[in-house]
């Protein structure tokens, strides 16, 4: 199991920036696939970005060249930090950012979620 805690989401003028960060602490030692969603209202929750244990990433066509995932293991811990820095922003990303993991290694979806936290865009 893995517990994951958001921070770093409030409200920013279009064209500025945030940065969101995620700490997941495991019980037991994993590598695992790590990512952020984010859910608009009246919309479904969508992957924004990912990173592989291995360090690759991906990312949702709406945010490529404006959000840049990363991630950190926090030596001699289970800990991994995970941020998303978020440059450009519009209204349109506006939305509750969830913090996500498939854990352990090799889990096919994603199974461990983030108490989400409110990113506000104004125009």
């Amino acid at each position: 199991q893995v517990q994951l805690v958001e921070s770093g989401g409030g409200l920013v003028q279009a064209g500025g920036s945030l940065n969101l960060s995620c700490a997941a602490s495991a019980r037991t030692l994993s590598n695992y696939d790590m990512g952020w969603f984010r859910q608009a209202p009246g919309k479904e929750r969508e992957l924004v970005a990912g990173i592989r244990w291995s360090g690759d990433t991906n990312y949702a066509d709406s945010v490529k060249g404006r959000f840049t995932i990363s991630r950190d293991n926090v030596r001699g811990t289970l800990e991994v930090r995970m941020n998303l820095q978020m440059n450009s922003l519009k209204p349109e990303d506006t939305a509750v950012y969830y913090c996500a993991a498939r854990y352990p290694k090799g889990a096919r979806t994603y199974n461990a979620w983030g108490q989400g936290t409110q990113v506000t865009v104004s125009s």
